[in-house]
């Protein structure tokens, strides 16, 4: 089990552990870049060199974002969820750069798949402000980028994305982004990522960075429309991008997709043969290396050869083996054309994934807008949504990339609308999955003023609840689960810590006497038991959502062995029960001894003798 400190994870340590498994990016054609390696590592004001590779303005401030800890939390909202006690899905609130560095330890190696939908810079999205130097309330107070209930606001809280240094931005915001998401993604894990022409070209040599480029797997022209834009001043743009990377891309290998209802008609069994359902192919071709020409007769005696400039794909000696084994197909009434029966039982049960996703596949726009509008009702902001991804579409990655029974974890660190969460339900109705989702979304304004909805976060949530609505009141969407759908989901916000930090700036004798005595508890006053327990978990590197026992006076977390007590006085009696369930690891409040330190000394040696370590907060 991790130490519990008081910060994020330490990027910086544990890229000194494995150097090329972690930073695939200081590689550059096989040879490492020092003043890379230097930037990476936290060294401010490094020339990166005038060598192949992506350099944009201000690439090692991007570095110094990776190594700004947080000592940021999640805040819990059971009133903001759906089935809280027994759902293993997440919505957190928040930047999600915070995010991931909140995410970093309990979550680090465990992600299957990752889809994002980044804003596009298209000159009139936006990016993100990242200055965690302060912290993000005080920060926000001194930009006036929030509002009274302290949502960001769209026109201060995030930058319009416009001027010289458009690429630039774009990539600042970008780069860190990546760089945790990958460090989140399991050996055999792999992200997707929505793009458009504006950045195509520079996220393929970021994700080369980051990723390396050996794990590039694809690279997925979407058709967005169904029918061209008349309007447009040179070309209809009718499709996107998605770019496909693995973690590692010797562990990964896609799942093949399962034939649709037109894919497996084309397989018949007019001659009701044993072997089922078959389908036909040419027993010739052009290639002049084929199996050569010669002359064969059908069972009412008509003669065939190969034709004109083409061969027979079998030799002689095998083609007659396959028509006495019944695998040539004479025609109906036998005076055909020969060719080959391929029986739908022999092939692969499902189609290699292609490169070219069309509309009739995985939907459109206008399908991803109705979809919207069928589970979030707007007064104003409906067009805001116009480029939202259709269900369908990422329900397509999910089932390239997941397996049903694994308890897969899919994240969406731009969650949107909340499309990667419905897609993920929706899967797992179709095939009886148990597939888990995280889902982070800036709580930013919306343009317009709405009576119940205020920012993009307060739709996300309403999407997938309204959805689970949907579900539970419909009779027929669990009757093939073997076990019950998950269909509920936890709400956290992200925010400062529960814990008092050390105020830096005093230095006055009086001021650092104060301060000494208010750190005697260190706990910041009206902080709630579950914003504290989740704390807790997450810097120790437990997930929030991992199976908690509620005993009288304690938590206990069987997989851990971990018993943690918010209790603000303990006996010798009630650290005797927390010692019954036998854990390795005790975590208590230093204020419940009520400063006795005897019973304090007493307590802790006893538990060690007894093979239980204390920590004491």
């Amino acid at each position: 089990m991790q130490p519990m400190t008081g910060d994020s994870a330490d990027i910086v340590d544990e890229q000194q552990k494995k150097l090329r498994e972690l930073f695939p990016e200081v590689f550059t054609e096989g040879k490492i870049d020092w003043n890379k390696l230097r930037a990476t590592l936290g060294e401010q004001n490094i020339d990166l060199g005038e060598r192949y590779g992506l350099s944009w303005k201000g690439k090692s401030s991007a570095f110094a974002k990776i190594q700004e800890k947080t000592t940021a939390t999640l805040h819990p909202q059971p009133e903001e969820s759906v089935d809280w006690d027994t759902t293993q899905n997440m919505f957190i609130e928040g930047d999600n750069l915070e995010a991931l560095k909140v995410l970093h330890k309990a979550y680090y190696g465990k992600i299957k798949m990752i889809y994002i939908d980044p804003p596009y810079n298209t000159g009139n999205d936006f990016v993100y402000n990242d200055d965690f130097k302060q912290t993000r309330a005080s920060y926000n107070e001194e930009a006036g980028i929030t509002d009274e209930e302290g949502n960001v606001t769209r026109d201060d809280g995030l930058r319009v994305n416009t001027g010289g240094h458009k690429h630039s931005n774009w990539l600042d915001m970008m780069h860190p982004r990546l760089f945790l998401a990958r460090n989140l993604l399991r050996q055999d894990g792999v992200i997707f990522i929505s793009i458009d022409d504006n950045e195509v070209h520079n996220l393929r040599l970021i994700m080369n960075e980051i990723f390396g480029e050996e794990n590039f797997i694809a690279q997925i022209i979407w058709q967005k429309v169904f029918s061209p834009k008349n309007s447009a001043k040179y070309f209809s743009e009718d499709h996107e991008y998605i770019l496909v990377y693995a973690r590692n891309a010797e562990n990964w290998a896609p799942n093949l997709i399962v034939r649709s209802e037109d894919a497996t008609a084309r397989y018949t069994n007019p001659d009701d043969d044993p072997r089922g359902p078959w389908t036909s192919s040419d027993l010739t071709a052009r290639n002049y290396y084929s199996r050569g020409q010669y002359e064969v007769t059908g069972p009412t005696g008509k003669k065939f050869n190969s034709g004109t400039g083409r061969y027979w794909r079998q030799s002689y000696e095998k083609f007659l083996e396959l028509n006495q084994d019944g695998r040539i197909w004479w025609g109906q009434d036998g005076n055909n054309m020969p060719r080959f029966k391929r029986f739908l039982s022999e092939v692969k049960q499902g189609v290699v994934p292609q490169t070219l996703w069309t509309f009739k596949d995985v939907g459109h726009t206008q399908d991803a807008k109705r979809t919207l509008l069928s589970n979030v009702t707007f007064e104003n902001n409906e067009n805001m949504f116009n480029t939202v991804k259709p269900v369908s579409l990422i329900q397509r990655m999910i089932q390239i990339s997941s397996k049903a029974h694994d308890n897969d974890i899919i994240l969406d660190f731009f969650a949107g609308s909340g499309t990667t969460a419905q897609a993920v339900l929706q899967q797992n109705i179709e095939d009886s999955g148990n597939r888990r989702y995280i889902t982070v979304q800036l709580p930013e304004i919306l343009p317009q003023p709405e009576t119940r909805l205020k920012t993009v976060a307060d739709i996300t949530k309403e999407r997938v609840r309204n959805f689970a609505i949907k579900l539970a009141t419909t009779n027929n969407y669990s009757s093939q689960q073997a076990t019950p759908l998950d269909i509920g989901f936890r709400t956290y916000k992200i925010g400062e810590t529960n814990f008092k930090q050390w105020n830096q700036t005093v230095t006055d004798s009086d001021s650092l006497r104060q301060q000494s005595l208010e750190h005697l508890n260190p706990i910041k006053s009206n902080t709630r038991d579950k914003d504290l327990l989740t704390e807790i978990l997450i810097k120790l590197g437990i997930s929030p959502l991992i199976t908690i026992e509620t005993h009288q006076g304690y938590y206990f977390i069987p997989s851990n062995e971990l018993v943690i007590s918010l209790r603000t006085e303990i006996d010798e009696q009630f650290f005797e029960q927390m010692v019954s369930v036998q854990p390795v690891r005790i975590i208590i409040l230093d204020r419940a001894f009520q400063n006795n330190s005897n019973l304090k000394t007493n307590l802790i040696l006893k538990a060690e003798k007894g093979g239980i370590s204390v920590d004491v907060i």
